[in-house]
């Protein structure tokens, strides 16, 4: 308190100074309207400018929420386009369920904790286990196309084979425009380009077909994107095609991703395992 009052005995006239410019200046804009619209003017700006942080605070702080309704609404769009038997969308063909009526897939959103790019063969891990009925053997897609395959899982984590994986990963992938279908593996040169096999070289293509999963496996549905023609040329081994196939995703900006489930896989597991004992009786 005594400090206080010695610092304003030594700065007397400068405070009376201070105080006098502060009475001049409530006078001169509570009496003039030019003044009183400048200091108007000057709030709206200044309200404008903090609203505006304001608002985008808010909106920062709703991304989860958006981000996990997008998620859902996404699982949900996948499961018309690829679960269900009857598809009505000539772009996106589902499955047909020959062995009973009713949903084929459902799919596990999750969030990508690890992942590689520049091995031979690549991985990487999700934040989706056991716990969330994520099992090896399953696929996995993202946004824009398929990703990989599982191949090991825990209670709360799975490890994902990437689909760069030189000589791991085979997939049945199909031209869209004429239903060819053959196998599409990655030669470890380019993350963003794999190549498609087994295609006539009698089929004709384009620059910029469209490749998609032939669903002849139980891994992946029929139709899911998988990316475009972005060359080709006869292979002199074996005298098909050799297209290569530039990925509509990219590799490694992955962030979410959904996993594959089968619900008809044990059962088509189980009558494609008979076809063993048959062929055992014909070689009898």
């Amino acid at each position: 308190m005594g400090f206080l009052l010695r610092l304003f005995s030594k700065n007397a006239l400068f405070v009376f100074f201070i105080f006098l410019q502060i009475i001049a200046l409530v006078l001169i804009f509570s009496k003039n309207a030019m003044q009183q619209s400048w200091i108007a003017g000057q709030s709206a700006a200044i309200n404008s400018w903090v609203s505006g942080y304001i608002d985008e605070g808010v909106s920062y702080l709703k991304l989860k929420q958006i981000n996990e309704d997008l998620v859902t609404q996404n699982k949900a769009l996948m499961v018309e386009l690829y679960g269900k038997q009857g598809a009505k969308n000539p772009v996106f063909r589902k499955v047909h369920d020959t062995l009973g009526g009713g949903q084929i897939y459902t799919f596990v959103d999750g969030e990508i904790v690890f992942n590689s790019i520049n091995r031979r063969n690549n991985y990487f891990t999700i934040n989706r286990g056991r716990r969330d009925g994520v099992f090896p053997q399953m696929g996995v897609m993202a946004p824009k196309g398929i990703a990989g395959i599982v191949i090991n899982s825990t209670d709360s984590y799975a490890l994902v084979q990437s689909v760069l994986s030189v000589n791991k990963i085979r997939i049945n992938a199909a031209l869209k425009s004429s239903g060819y279908f053959g196998t599409l593996t990655w030669n470890g040169d380019n993350s963003r380009v794999m190549h498609l096999a087994d295609i006539p070289k009698y089929v004709a293509l384009k620059v910029g077909d469209t490749v998609v999963t032939d669903g002849k496996s139980a891994i992946f549905p029929k139709g899911v994107m998988i990316g475009t023609i972005a060359g080709y040329s006869v292979d002199n081994k074996t005298g098909f095609w050799d297209i290569s196939v530039e990925l509509s995703e990219k590799m490694g900006a992955l962030s979410k991703v959904y996993v594959v489930k089968n619900l008809k896989k044990a059962e088509v597991q189980k009558i494609q395992d008979t076809m063993q004992t048959v062929i055992k009786k014909e070689n009898d």
